[in-house]
């Protein structure tokens, strides 16, 4: 490990003790921002962990998003995202009532795809047009989205979650991959948004075939929000922390990971006899590699950049949170 990086360690574990702060890592983030986290996990899970720690600040690593569950969860906590401008370009493809711009690109790559938003719905227009049916709404969505809400799901139990309601059609929102992985596995009628996650979004069936011609005898995971043809060429479709438990329990030895590539460093410290493969090697979100271990130092230094969400909002979402969790 660099020394620089060392000395950055070095200072954020004594502010950490100093401010009684704990620091939450995605999956995705950089090796060295899990290294120096108390937990590494997927969103729901580190908010929900945290809510349970005696603490009195919480650094959250991630995304936007994020950092707002962990404020529904923890109110009495204050939250900080360890950068401001880390965002979820898919839980910007749905707002409540005001749609976002047509066009987005996303910086980082060679070959930049550009993506058109539903510009021509807000989620109060889709339910208006389907009065009555619920609204089942991934975590991976702002803290007004959840509050608009009937239930929350995960990419892990989405189809427990619809099967659990009692009406026959369910809204499912935002991510259309997601939605029909969910319509593949249930009897009801899911109407699903246009949105996606660009980084499994541009995983193809093509290039299923090469890494699998690549890497014979591995394995392919894949997470559901790649699009169907790509889950139902997989060996297993999963979650982040269902590929870590998978990976971990199986008795194969080489895995094809379909998923962001930050994922594959955790998989290969939890299991160093086993080998990883990246699906696609250009699978990166750019917004998660934004946090560096600077900027974890600076948020706890200047206490920024905080994310509180209002009683008014933050009650609904935490109702729509909490009837997801008495899903059994």
């Amino acid at each position: 490990m660099p020394l620089e990086n060392l000395s950055l360690q070095e200072e954020i574990l004594k502010l950490k003790e100093e401010k009684r702060a704990i620091i939450l890592s995605h999956n995705y983030q950089r090796d060295e921002v899990q290294d120096i986290a108390d937990f590494v996990g997927d969103s729901l899970e580190l908010s929900r962990t945290a809510a349970t720690i005696k603490c009195d600040v919480i650094v959250f690593a991630g995304v936007n998003f994020m950092a707002e569950s962990a404020s529904i969860l923890s109110p009495g906590k204050t939250v900080l995202l360890t950068e401001i401008d880390a965002n979820c370009p898919m839980a910007d493809m749905i707002r409540v009532d005001s749609p976002r711009p047509v066009r987005k690109s996303f910086p980082g790559f060679d070959n930049p795809p550009q993506y058109v938003y539903p510009v021509e719905f807000t989620l109060r227009d889709i339910k208006a047009q389907h009065p009555g049916v619920p609204v089942v709404t991934y975590v991976n969505t702002t803290a007004d989205v959840k509050a608009e809400s009937d239930i929350c799901c995960t990419s892990a139990n989405v189809v427990k979650v619809i099967e659990s309601l009692p009406e026959d059609k369910v809204i499912c929102i935002p991510d259309k991959n997601l939605s029909m992985w969910a319509q593949k596995n249930t009897k009801k009628q899911v109407i699903a948004w246009d949105g996606f996650c660009h980084v499994h979004e541009r995983v193809t069936p093509d290039d299923v075939k090469k890494a699998k011609l690549e890497h014979p005898n591995a394995v392919l995971m894949a997470h559901p929000e790649c699009r169907i043809e790509v889950l139902e060429m997989a060996d297993h479709v999963t979650s982040t922390s269902g590929m870590l438990r998978f990976a971990k329990s199986s008795s194969e030895k080489e895995f094809i990971v379909g998923t962001e590539i930050g994922l594959l460093y955790r998989l290969r410290k939890e299991n160093p006899e086993k080998v990883f493969y990246p699906l696609r090697r250009d699978m990166i979100c750019p917004n998660m590699k934004k946090t560096t271990l600077k900027s974890v130092l600076r948020a706890l230094k200047e206490n920024n950049y905080t994310i509180k969400v209002p009683e008014h909002i933050r009650v609904p979402a935490k109702r729509a949170l909490d009837r997801m969790l008495e899903v059994k």
